[in-house]
């Protein structure tokens, strides 16, 4: 699918992004990068697999980059900051014409995986959370007590960052409106199983 180059404003920071719109009502999916002290950009191979399934899905999409990262103002903040760049991101999204305003989801990888999972109950538009390689081994995942939107766990089972046992525990946790799903064989950076990671995320969404 075609993406514009786009800016948005997320507090006193100009934010660069890339809009991907079909219009005709398609739904909303922003998409968060991994952490940018490690590298982490919008330009990253699992970014783009999250937006192949999207794409399949009918989603229009933003990916962007976090506040201090490629041309975008500001200063990395620790994940804080970052959330409010994800919500940013979907309220401009969601002001496109020809984007849907129900049935929206906040995704990520990595860091942007738990920025995702932050961001994605501060907007009563976003209806599902995907979030794939959340790094548990680095930080607990914060839920707020009950949540039922729909939540998409995605990780490699070679991922240390991401271990099996945490996220089963956090699906145990949140209940029947999350999902695992695990990719056999690949690990944090899931290089040569993109298309795999694409494939699950449709299923999920289609479900």
């Amino acid at each position: 699918m075609n993406e514009t180059q786009v800016t948005f404003q997320s507090g006193d920071s100009m934010l660069e992004g890339l809009l991907a719109n079909p219009g005709g009502g398609a739904p909303a999916a922003v998409v968060c990068h991994p952490h940018p002290l490690y590298g982490g950009s919008m330009h990253n191979n699992v970014v783009e697999a999250i937006l192949a399934a999207l794409w399949q899905a009918g989603y229009a999409t933003l990916r962007f980059n976090f506040r201090g990262v490629g041309a975008s103002e500001g200063e990395h903040d620790g994940g804080p900051g970052e959330v409010d760049d994800a919500v940013a991101a979907m309220t401009f999204l969601l002001a496109q014409p020809g984007v849907g305003k129900e049935g929206a989801a906040m995704t990520g990888y990595s860091f942007g995986a738990m920025v995702a999972l932050s961001a994605g109950y501060e907007r009563d538009e976003i209806g599902r959370i995907v979030v794939v390689a959340l790094p548990l081994a680095m930080a607990d995942a914060r839920i707020p007590d009950g949540a039922s939107k729909p939540i998409l766990l995605v990780s490699g089972d070679r991922d240390s960052y991401s271990p099996v046992a945490g996220l089963q525990s956090l699906k145990s946790k949140i209940g029947d409106s999350a999902r695992l799903e695990i990719i056999a064989d690949a690990d944090h950076f899931f290089g040569g199983d993109e298309a795999e990671l694409s494939r699950a995320i449709v299923a999920a969404l289609s479900a």
